[in-house]
């Protein structure tokens, strides 16, 4: 493919990381995020890449940006969707405002990037878009109902898509980490030791099973999954949940 290559959510974590394995696999990338100076960053590190500040829950921003990338940079052939937002409580606890926060973000900002990009794939016939999630989306975590609801959806939103698009020839996957080590997973240690700590042996107390792999994911772990399964390497690939989480949810 020649066109262009667009990594949303791209200013931190998995999203940079992605970014940068796209660029060595010696794709053209353009990145976007809603943190404008962080993304203005990552540009500058995978080497100046083209960037567009994008909030992802403004549905007409959306389509915007994603004309704009196109006019000036050549039609997105490939697209990685990395954006997402974690808010942590128990269902019966957690606010109206947070459970709105959550799905605007990971499910309806999610849509809308899929409607402005895919339709235009859908126009051209041809295309692949990764989606990353989570195995939170597989299993029952405490205190994840809203972030593990809105992946749950978000994997079944991509599924389909990737049904309804194969008769043009374009696939879509999605990519389910489990325990990063990124600035989201360590929002939710006490301290890093004891937070590694936890995360690696689980904790029966919380029903969480441990990582069999006995570490937890590098940010670049999940971007080589997410390059391969952008790439020609995996194109009779399509409709599927690659769990990248070192065995932890026992693919359950």
């Amino acid at each position: 493919m020649n066109g262009a290559t667009l990594v949303v959510g791209a200013s931190h974590g998995i999203g940079k990381a992605t970014a940068a394995a796209l660029v060595r696999a010696g794709r053209r990338v353009v990145i976007s995020d809603l943190d404008g100076a962080a993304l203005a960053t990552t540009a500058q590190l995978i080497g100046d890449a083209p960037y567009f500040p994008l909030d992802v829950r403004d549905k007409a921003e959306v389509q915007r940006t994603i004309a704009r990338i196109e006019s000036e940079h050549g039609p997105i052939d490939s697209l990685a969707h990395v954006a997402g937002v974690l808010e942590t409580g128990s269902i019966l606890d957690t606010t109206p405002a947070a459970w709105h926060q959550v799905f605007d973000v990971n499910v309806y900002g999610l849509v809308s990037v899929l409607r402005a990009v895919g339709t235009r794939m859908r126009n051209r016939q041809r295309g692949s878009i990764v989606v990353v999630g989570s195995n939170a989306a597989g299993v029952p975590r405490v205190g994840m109902g809203a972030y593990g609801a809105s992946k749950s959806a978000a994997e079944m939103i991509v599924r389909v898509l990737g049904l309804e698009l194969a008769e043009f020839g374009i696939r879509a996957n999605i990519v389910a980490p489990g325990s990063t080590d990124t600035a989201m997973q360590r929002s939710l240690w006490t301290d890093e030791d004891n937070g590694r700590h936890a995360v690696i042996n689980g904790n029966l107390g919380s029903y969480k099973v441990g990582i069999p792999l006995k570490r937890i994911a590098e940010p670049t772990d999940i971007a080589h999954a997410v390059e391969f399964l952008l790439s020609d390497r995996a194109r009779h690939i399509t409709m599927q949940t690659l769990y990248v989480d070192g065995g932890a949810t026992l693919r359950a």
